[in-house]
Protein backbone atom coordinates (compact mmCIF):
# COMPACT_ATOMS: atom_id res chain seq x y z
CA UNK A 1 0.00 0.00 0.00
CA UNK A 2 1.19 3.39 -0.91
CA UNK A 3 0.92 6.69 0.92
CA UNK A 4 0.37 9.55 -1.53
CA UNK A 5 1.73 12.81 -0.29
CA UNK A 6 -0.78 15.66 -0.32
CA UNK A 7 0.24 18.94 -1.84
CA UNK A 8 -1.09 21.29 0.79
CA UNK A 9 1.31 24.16 1.39
CA UNK A 10 2.87 24.18 4.82
CA UNK A 11 5.84 26.03 6.17
CA UNK A 12 6.70 23.35 8.72
CA UNK A 13 7.16 19.59 8.64
CA UNK A 14 3.92 17.74 7.81
CA UNK A 15 2.13 16.56 10.96
CA UNK A 16 2.20 12.95 9.73
CA UNK A 17 5.97 12.95 9.11
CA UNK A 18 6.89 11.07 12.28
CA UNK A 19 4.11 8.49 11.83
CA UNK A 20 5.20 7.90 8.23
CA UNK A 21 8.83 7.53 9.31
CA UNK A 22 7.87 4.98 11.97
CA UNK A 23 5.82 3.01 9.45
CA UNK A 24 8.63 3.11 6.89
CA UNK A 25 11.04 1.84 9.54
CA UNK A 26 8.73 -1.09 10.32
CA UNK A 27 7.89 0.22 13.79
CA UNK A 28 4.21 -0.46 13.28
CA UNK A 29 2.87 -0.31 16.84
CA UNK A 30 4.54 3.06 17.38
CA UNK A 31 3.25 4.26 14.01
CA UNK A 32 -0.32 3.41 15.07
CA UNK A 33 0.04 5.36 18.30
CA UNK A 34 1.55 8.39 16.58
CA UNK A 35 -0.90 8.42 13.67
CA UNK A 36 -3.92 8.14 16.00
CA UNK A 37 -2.65 11.11 18.00
CA UNK A 38 -2.20 13.16 14.82
CA UNK A 39 -5.68 12.29 13.54
CA UNK A 40 -7.23 13.35 16.85
CA UNK A 41 -5.37 16.67 16.74
CA UNK A 42 -6.49 17.68 13.22
CA UNK A 43 -9.85 18.93 11.91
CA UNK A 44 -11.83 16.30 9.98
CA UNK A 45 -11.42 18.27 6.74
CA UNK A 46 -7.67 18.81 7.07
CA UNK A 47 -5.71 17.43 4.10
CA UNK A 48 -3.58 15.29 6.40
CA UNK A 49 -6.38 13.72 8.43
CA UNK A 50 -7.16 10.87 5.99
CA UNK A 51 -3.45 10.21 5.57
CA UNK A 52 -3.04 9.86 9.34
CA UNK A 53 -6.01 7.49 9.42
CA UNK A 54 -4.59 5.52 6.49
CA UNK A 55 -1.28 5.11 8.31
CA UNK A 56 -3.17 3.88 11.37
CA UNK A 57 -5.00 1.24 9.36
CA UNK A 58 -1.99 0.20 7.28
CA UNK A 59 0.27 -0.14 10.32
CA UNK A 60 -2.41 -2.18 12.07
CA UNK A 61 -2.69 -4.51 9.08
CA UNK A 62 1.08 -4.80 8.84
CA UNK A 63 1.00 -6.46 12.25
CA UNK A 64 -1.33 -9.14 10.87
CA UNK A 65 -4.37 -7.53 12.52
CA UNK A 66 -6.33 -7.32 9.28
CA UNK A 67 -9.79 -7.44 10.88
CA UNK A 68 -8.84 -4.53 13.13
CA UNK A 69 -7.51 -2.62 10.12
CA UNK A 70 -10.78 -3.18 8.26
CA UNK A 71 -12.73 -1.87 11.24
CA UNK A 72 -10.65 1.32 11.15
CA UNK A 73 -11.41 1.84 7.46
CA UNK A 74 -15.11 1.21 8.03
CA UNK A 75 -15.10 3.77 10.82
CA UNK A 76 -13.28 6.57 9.00
CA UNK A 77 -14.41 6.25 5.38
CA UNK A 78 -17.84 7.88 5.84
CA UNK A 79 -16.29 10.96 7.48
CA UNK A 80 -13.55 11.24 4.85
CA UNK A 81 -16.07 10.90 2.05
CA UNK A 82 -18.26 13.59 3.61
CA UNK A 83 -15.33 15.99 4.03
CA UNK A 84 -13.60 15.49 0.68
CA UNK A 85 -16.28 14.07 -1.60
CA UNK A 86 -16.81 10.59 -2.98
CA UNK A 87 -14.60 11.14 -6.04
CA UNK A 88 -11.68 12.83 -4.26
CA UNK A 89 -8.40 10.94 -4.43
CA UNK A 90 -8.15 10.82 -0.64
CA UNK A 91 -11.48 9.01 -0.40
CA UNK A 92 -10.69 6.68 -3.29
CA UNK A 93 -7.25 5.91 -1.84
CA UNK A 94 -8.83 4.82 1.43
CA UNK A 95 -11.36 2.69 -0.45
CA UNK A 96 -8.53 1.00 -2.35
CA UNK A 97 -6.61 0.29 0.85
CA UNK A 98 -9.76 -1.06 2.49
CA UNK A 99 -10.41 -3.33 -0.49
CA UNK A 100 -6.93 -4.79 -0.27
CA UNK A 101 -7.47 -5.43 3.43
CA UNK A 102 -10.48 -7.51 2.39
CA UNK A 103 -8.08 -9.62 0.31
CA UNK A 104 -5.86 -10.14 3.33
CA UNK A 105 -8.95 -11.58 5.04
CA UNK A 106 -9.64 -13.93 2.13
CA UNK A 107 -12.62 -11.91 0.87
CA UNK A 108 -11.30 -11.89 -2.68
CA UNK A 109 -14.54 -11.36 -4.62
CA UNK A 110 -15.33 -8.29 -2.51
CA UNK A 111 -11.79 -6.99 -3.03
CA UNK A 112 -12.13 -7.52 -6.78
CA UNK A 113 -15.43 -5.65 -7.01
CA UNK A 114 -14.27 -2.71 -4.93
CA UNK A 115 -10.88 -2.34 -6.65
CA UNK A 116 -12.58 -2.42 -10.04
CA UNK A 117 -15.06 0.24 -8.91
CA UNK A 118 -12.31 2.48 -7.52
CA UNK A 119 -10.23 2.14 -10.69
CA UNK A 120 -13.23 3.06 -12.86
CA UNK A 121 -14.01 6.12 -10.76
CA UNK A 122 -10.41 7.34 -10.72
CA UNK A 123 -9.65 6.61 -14.38
CA UNK A 124 -9.33 9.64 -16.59
CA UNK A 125 -8.13 11.78 -13.70
CA UNK A 126 -4.65 13.22 -13.35
CA UNK A 127 -2.02 13.40 -10.63
CA UNK A 128 -2.82 11.39 -7.52
CA UNK A 129 -5.88 9.83 -9.17
CA UNK A 130 -3.56 7.96 -11.53
CA UNK A 131 -1.72 6.52 -8.54
CA UNK A 132 -5.08 5.44 -7.13
CA UNK A 133 -5.85 3.63 -10.41
CA UNK A 134 -2.53 1.79 -10.22
CA UNK A 135 -2.97 0.87 -6.55
CA UNK A 136 -6.48 -0.42 -7.21
CA UNK A 137 -5.23 -2.35 -10.24
CA UNK A 138 -2.63 -4.03 -8.06
CA UNK A 139 -5.36 -5.10 -5.62
CA UNK A 140 -7.45 -6.37 -8.50
CA UNK A 141 -4.55 -8.43 -9.88
CA UNK A 142 -4.04 -10.06 -6.51
CA UNK A 143 -7.75 -10.78 -6.03
CA UNK A 144 -8.06 -12.34 -9.48
CA UNK A 145 -5.04 -14.60 -8.92
CA UNK A 146 -6.35 -15.59 -5.49
CA UNK A 147 -9.52 -16.79 -7.24
CA UNK A 148 -7.34 -18.75 -9.70
CA UNK A 149 -8.33 -16.46 -12.57
CA UNK A 150 -4.72 -16.14 -13.55
CA UNK A 151 -5.08 -15.16 -17.24
CA UNK A 152 -7.31 -12.24 -16.22
CA UNK A 153 -4.81 -11.22 -13.56
CA UNK A 154 -1.97 -11.38 -16.09
CA UNK A 155 -3.89 -9.21 -18.57
CA UNK A 156 -4.70 -6.59 -15.94
CA UNK A 157 -1.11 -6.47 -14.67
CA UNK A 158 0.31 -6.07 -18.17
CA UNK A 159 -2.22 -3.35 -18.95
CA UNK A 160 -1.29 -1.36 -15.84
CA UNK A 161 2.44 -1.79 -16.44
CA UNK A 162 2.11 -0.63 -20.05
CA UNK A 163 0.47 2.62 -18.93
CA UNK A 164 3.08 3.41 -16.29
CA UNK A 165 6.32 1.42 -16.63
CA UNK A 166 8.50 3.81 -14.62
CA UNK A 167 10.35 2.08 -11.77
CA UNK A 168 8.61 2.74 -8.47
CA UNK A 169 6.94 0.83 -5.66
CA UNK A 170 3.65 0.33 -7.47
CA UNK A 171 5.44 -0.96 -10.56
CA UNK A 172 7.27 -3.41 -8.32
CA UNK A 173 3.98 -4.59 -6.79
CA UNK A 174 2.41 -5.03 -10.23
CA UNK A 175 5.41 -7.00 -11.49
CA UNK A 176 5.11 -9.30 -8.52
CA UNK A 177 1.42 -9.68 -9.28
CA UNK A 178 2.32 -10.58 -12.85
CA UNK A 179 4.81 -13.19 -11.61
CA UNK A 180 2.11 -14.64 -9.34
CA UNK A 181 -0.30 -14.93 -12.27
CA UNK A 182 2.34 -16.66 -14.41
CA UNK A 183 3.13 -19.11 -11.62
CA UNK A 184 -0.59 -19.80 -11.39
CA UNK A 185 -0.58 -20.77 -15.06
CA UNK A 186 2.44 -23.08 -14.58
CA UNK A 187 4.51 -20.77 -16.81
CA UNK A 188 7.40 -21.09 -14.43
CA UNK A 189 10.25 -19.93 -16.67
CA UNK A 190 8.38 -16.70 -17.42
CA UNK A 191 7.43 -16.29 -13.78
CA UNK A 192 11.04 -16.71 -12.68
CA UNK A 193 12.22 -14.15 -15.23
CA UNK A 194 9.59 -11.68 -14.03
CA UNK A 195 10.52 -12.31 -10.40
CA UNK A 196 14.17 -11.67 -11.23
CA UNK A 197 13.20 -8.36 -12.86
CA UNK A 198 11.24 -7.52 -9.73
CA UNK A 199 14.28 -8.38 -7.59
CA UNK A 200 16.43 -5.91 -9.54
CA UNK A 201 13.83 -3.19 -9.15
CA UNK A 202 13.52 -4.04 -5.46
CA UNK A 203 17.25 -3.49 -5.04
CA UNK A 204 17.11 -0.09 -6.74
CA UNK A 205 14.31 1.39 -4.61
CA UNK A 206 14.80 2.96 -1.18
CA UNK A 207 14.24 0.57 1.70
CA UNK A 208 11.09 2.26 2.90
CA UNK A 209 9.52 1.95 -0.53
CA UNK A 210 10.01 -1.82 -0.42
CA UNK A 211 8.72 -2.66 3.03
CA UNK A 212 5.12 -3.39 2.04
CA UNK A 213 6.30 -6.10 -0.39
CA UNK A 214 8.72 -7.68 2.08
CA UNK A 215 9.18 -11.35 1.25
CA UNK A 216 7.17 -11.18 -1.98
CA UNK A 217 10.15 -11.42 -4.33
CA UNK A 218 11.46 -14.48 -2.54
CA UNK A 219 8.00 -16.07 -2.54
CA UNK A 220 7.61 -15.55 -6.30
CA UNK A 221 11.06 -16.98 -6.99
CA UNK A 222 10.58 -19.96 -4.69
CA UNK A 223 7.24 -20.82 -6.30
CA UNK A 224 8.71 -20.68 -9.79
CA UNK A 225 11.76 -22.71 -8.80
CA UNK A 226 9.58 -25.37 -7.19
CA UNK A 227 7.58 -25.58 -10.41
CA UNK A 228 10.85 -26.04 -12.31
CA UNK A 229 11.81 -28.85 -9.92
CA UNK A 230 14.77 -26.90 -8.58
CA UNK A 231 13.97 -27.88 -5.01
CA UNK A 232 17.18 -26.83 -3.26
CA UNK A 233 17.00 -23.30 -4.66
CA UNK A 234 13.27 -23.14 -3.96
CA UNK A 235 13.89 -24.09 -0.33
CA UNK A 236 16.52 -21.36 0.08
CA UNK A 237 14.24 -18.64 -1.28
CA UNK A 238 11.21 -19.98 0.58
CA UNK A 239 13.09 -20.01 3.87
CA UNK A 240 14.32 -16.47 3.25
CA UNK A 241 10.75 -15.36 2.53
CA UNK A 242 9.41 -16.96 5.70
CA UNK A 243 12.17 -15.62 7.91
CA UNK A 244 11.86 -12.02 6.72
CA UNK A 245 8.05 -12.07 6.87
CA UNK A 246 8.08 -13.55 10.37
CA UNK A 247 10.54 -10.91 11.56
CA UNK A 248 8.74 -8.03 9.84
CA UNK A 249 5.06 -8.93 10.20
CA UNK A 250 4.76 -11.70 12.76
CA UNK A 251 3.30 -15.23 12.45
CA UNK A 252 -0.30 -14.20 11.73
CA UNK A 253 0.32 -12.09 8.66
CA UNK A 254 -1.05 -13.54 5.43
CA UNK A 255 2.35 -13.51 3.73
CA UNK A 256 4.07 -15.32 6.61
CA UNK A 257 1.42 -18.03 6.45
CA UNK A 258 1.80 -18.23 2.66
CA UNK A 259 5.57 -18.68 3.00
CA UNK A 260 5.12 -21.48 5.55
CA UNK A 261 2.61 -23.22 3.28
CA UNK A 262 5.08 -23.01 0.41
CA UNK A 263 7.85 -24.47 2.57
CA UNK A 264 5.55 -27.38 3.44
CA UNK A 265 4.94 -28.00 -0.28
CA UNK A 266 8.69 -27.92 -0.96
CA UNK A 267 9.31 -30.44 1.82
CA UNK A 268 6.71 -32.79 0.36
CA UNK A 269 7.99 -32.51 -3.24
Amino acid sequence: MRFFRPRAKRTTEPPVARAMALYTAGRYAEAVTEARAVARSLPHDDTYTPLALSITANATGAQGRHADALAIYDEVLPAVGKSFGADHWQTLKLRSDRAQTLAELGRYAECEAECAAVARTASGGAGELQNVVRAASNGLVFALSAQERHPEAEARAREALAVHPEPDRLTLALRLGLARSLNGQARYEEALAEAEHARELHRCLPGGENRSVTGSVELAMATALLGLRRGTEARLHGTAAHDVCLASFGPDHRRTVEAQTLLDRIAEA
